[in-house]
Order: structure tokens, then sequence, then C-alpha cells
């Protein structure tokens, strides 16, 4: 995997987003750093999947920014957003049929040179440009503990290596910055632990930014640069992994006040 990747700082800015009466997100604000691992947490319904939804653009907002270095992305379509370099994957696993090479292959159209004709017309050019990309994509699958299952089924994988499919498949795009929703949700104690390793290796290897959100807070807490903490729409606290879980204002939002144990610790 090379590095290097220029990666532009995203900063969101009091976004506010309303359905038919209801606010969503209500001026929330926070900026991803280049390559860090950003956090963005909260109970069931505070705005976390609505702010990913902005961000790759599939809601829009009724007013504030987001710019992804020097570009406005509130008005971008998702397939422009995707060609700045912020790839997603979702809290539900979304794959096609085949096996995990043709997922992967998906993963790379937004590089493609080659149009629909001279594809078809299967040129010397476009086969070269196929080799390259299908060689690259092999190279990611290695990365991310695929390179055995590359040519297996995704129908016959399992659960957790399902969940890897979509990691790597983001990957392919070539990212510079990574949305992960929820990447270790359904994954038993080991496969987290894995997960957790392959997107911190991710991150070192690539030098891209990630902004990840998951429901396991003691594994947030441990690999996280930064954390914002969503509740009811609205951003109630920003900060490094220590500093968040131990901000009452999040102890409140998620033990109701009830204790004073920090956040992603446990309780007795």
């Amino acid at each position: 995997m090379s590095a290097g990747i220029d990666v532009p700082e995203l900063r969101v800015h009091d976004v506010t987003v309303r359905f038919a009466g209801l606010t969503a997100l209500d001026g929330v604000s926070f900026t991803v750093a280049p390559g860090s691992i950003h956090a963005l947490v909260g109970p069931n319904g505070a705005g976390k999947s609505t702010t990913f939804n902005v961000l790759s653009g599939v809601y829009r907002v009724a007013s504030g920014s987001v710019r992804f270095g020097d570009a406005e992305l509130t008005a971008l379509a998702p397939h422009r957003i995707a060609a700045l370099g912020i790839a997603r994957t979702f809290q539900n696993i979304v794959l096609t049929r085949g096996t995990v090479a043709d997922n992967l292959m998906l993963g790379r159209h937004t590089l493609t040179r080659a149009g629909f004709l001279t594809s078809a017309l299967r040129l010397p050019h476009v086969r070269g440009e196929q080799r390259a990309h299908r060689e690259r994509v092999r190279e990611i699958a290695d990365f991310t503990g695929l390179g055995a299952r590359f040519d297996t089924p995704v129908s016959l994988l399992s659960y957790g290596e399902r969940k890897r499919v979509e990691l790597a498949r983001a990957l392919c795009m070539e990212p510079k910055l990574l949305l992960l929703d929820e990447p270790v949700a359904g994954l038993n104690t080991a496969e987290r632990a894995a997960m957790a390793r392959t997107v911190a290796s991710v991150r070192d290897a690539l030098g891209l930014s990630v902004l990840i959100v998951e429901h396991d807070m003691g594994l947030v807490m441990r690999m996280s640069d930064e954390v914002t903490v969503l509740d009811f729409g609205r951003r109630i606290s920003g900060g490094t992994p220590q500093q968040v879980q131990r901000d009452p204002a999040v102890i409140a939002a998620y033990l109701g006040g009830a204790t004073d144990a920090p956040v992603g610790e446990e309780t007795r």
C-alpha cells in the first residue's frame, strides 16, 4: 500500500438539516484534521447517520457549510463527492453478487478512464487499464485480509468477512477521507479487535483521514484521535477521548447522569 497522499481538512460548520419541520441536525460544527481518526458518537437518534448522509451528498442542508479542502460539498451530487476522494461504508452491508474481486473492482469505477464503448470493444489500452486496476484491487484485498478469499463468491463469506469486503471496496476508490458507518457492528470480540487494527493500519499506511460512527465506545476511545459527541441533533462535546469521556454532558447523554463513571469504561 503506497502512502503520501495529499489529504485536505474536513470542516463542518453550523450545519442544520430539517425534515418536514423536524430538526435532525441543529448547527453542528466539527473539524476532521488531515490523517486523523475522528469518531462521531452519540445515543440512537443523535444525528450521526444524518451527518454521514450530508457528507456523502445524500441529504441537503437547510443551512451551514461542509468544506473538504477548497471544495464546498453541500451542493454536490454523491458521485462528485466520491470523485473528490470521499468513500463510505454502510451500517447495513451492501454488496453485489459475484466474487470478492467483482465487488472490489466496483470500487474502481470513479478511477476508470475507459468509457462504455471502448470497454465493450476490449481495446488493448483498455485491457491494460483493467489489468492495472485488478492488480491494485488484489493488493488492497491482501492488505485487508481478504487475499485468500479474492475469487470467492461473497455469498459464501462469513458476516465478518463481508464487512471487510465493504471496507476494502471503499479503499479501492483511493479515498482521502474514509467514512466508516459502524464497522464493527455485529462482529465478535476477536473480529472487532482485528477490524480496529485494520482501520489503524490503513490510516498509518495511506495517511488518509477516517471519520467513524460506532457504538462500541471502548473501541472508539482506544483508536480515535478526536471525538465529537451528538445528542438530539446537537453537538454537546468534542475533544480528545480522555476529555470527552469525563465530560458531564456526555455522561448524562449516555447514562442519564446516574453515575460518574466515564463513558467507554465499565460501570459496576
